[in-house]
């Protein structure tokens, strides 16, 4: 904890060399997309897109999970979403799963969740994926599959499906391999996942 200490402590400075960038900040925020990615600490969208501060408005959830539209259920997530949407008026979703994930490996080898129940209900309320008793090495369909799922609850957000019909927003489904720090994107026309 303490490297992430001395790096706040030290990090005005850091940003008066840049002053004019952070400045811009304190006037609002324009994101151009929103980034929807798991918890993961191995995954870090400003170093796998190059954003800079200002540019991402991001969420981050166990799984990546989108949680479908609810009216009579508030949530962090319809919040983000909506506001993102509706408020920053957003061009892009992004949605973007990745290798080695725990949640999906966890859903796909049917492990016993008992002793996380808040973990265990997250992820069946979030995903459609089965137990099928696939090594953890054998994760990236079932993650991308589970990426094509997390759009379609996207599309069920009121805000969301508006904007698409409306030609207003584009969803993107990514998978990025942890180990290589390769990007792949959802093909609708091939219904597969190819580079970038």
């Amino acid at each position: 904890m303490q490297q992430f200490i001395d790096h706040a402590r030290t990090f005005h400075h850091r940003a008066a060399r840049n002053s004019d960038d952070f400045g811009r900040l304190a006037d609002g925020q324009s994101p151009q997309a929103l980034f929807i990615t798991c918890s993961d600490s191995r995954v870090i969208p400003a170093a796998v897109t190059g954003a800079r501060p200002g540019d991402l408005f991001e969420m981050r959830t166990a799984g990546n999970i989108v949680p479908p539209y609810r009216p009579d259920v508030p949530s962090a997530e319809a919040a983000t979403i909506e506001y993102a949407v509706e408020v920053l008026e957003i061009a892009d979703i992004v949605v973007c799963g990745h290798s080695h994930c725990g949640a999906v490996g966890a859903v796909v080898r049917g492990d016993d969740l008992t002793g996380v129940p808040a973990v265990r209900d997250w992820l069946a309320d979030g995903t459609a994926l089965t137990p099928d008793g696939k090594p953890d090495h054998d994760l990236a369909g079932p993650v991308q599959r589970h990426v094509l799922d997390q759009l379609e609850k996207l599309r069920t957000h009121p805000s969301v499906a508006r904007r698409v019909d409306e030609g207003l927003l584009g969803l993107h489904g990514w998978f990025y391999e942890v180990h290589t720090g390769a990007v792949l994107t959802h093909r609708p026309g091939a219904d597969a996942f190819l580079p970038l």
